[in-house]
């Protein structure tokens, strides 16, 4: 196929190395001036440098990725955005752990249907396989909260005047702001303090445990 071939790189911000990938680029014969990175996640196709290329791209030219999951990571978005390249721009494209995912010119009927069997059956696999992961972290993040694992941040231990503050909050002569600004937190880490201890216990039902209610 006539035109320029181009070279698309995506690493995650997990994983900065992209020298796998340029290896495979220039081996394959992809210019280094026309290979374009992505240093971001792959859950959409809202990347600077593919948008750029994307607006680069014509007819005739060809796309060159390492693995399909490169190009992204959304099983209906690849697929969209496969069409896009090679019915609406007319381009090609090449990925390179995956012979039979190659759209340029001379190959026949029976290439491109295998060709679009396989990419949709890669994208689908690689999908469940992350929504699967997904899954299993949830359910370990909910057994291990069953075990007593606390996740966040430390809860705030009460400074040594908590006492006498909660103690004029509670019989009315302070707010809970003015307590909260005394103390140095927030009104609701105050409050929560009051419920969770025994001042809370004891405070009358007025104006005060009424403003505590609300928050809850």
């Amino acid at each position: 196929m006539d035109g320029t071939m181009y070279g698309y790189i995506r690493v995650s911000t997990r994983e900065q190395n992209e020298d796998r990938q340029l290896i495979a680029m220039l081996k394959f014969g992809v210019p280094e001036g026309r290979i374009v990175t992505d240093r971001q996640s792959g859950k959409d196709f809202e990347r600077p440098g593919y948008r750029r290329l994307m607006r680069k791209l014509k007819a005739g030219d060809t796309l060159v990725v390492k693995s399909i999951d490169r190009l992204g990571r959304n099983y209906e978005e690849i697929l969209e955005q496969w069409r896009v390249i090679t019915k609406e721009k007319r381009a090609a494209i090449v990925v390179l752990d995956m012979p039979l995912l190659d759209t340029r010119q001379g190959r026949d009927l029976t290439g491109t249907l295998i060709a679009d069997i396989v990419l949709q059956l890669l994208s689908y696999v690689a999908q469940t396989e992350r929504e699967f992961i997904r899954q299993r972290q949830a359910e370990g993040i909910a057994a291990a909260k069953g075990r007593g694992v606390r996740f966040g941040r430390p809860a705030l231990s009460r400074p040594q005047g908590f006492a006498e503050v909660a103690a004029r909050y509670a019989s009315g002569g302070l707010g809970s702001r003015q307590a909260a600004e005394e103390l140095g937190v927030s009104r609701n880490t105050f409050l929560r303090w009051v419920a969770a201890g025994p001042v809370a216990k004891s405070t009358p039902f007025g104006t005060n445990a009424l403003e505590l209610l609300s928050t809850l």
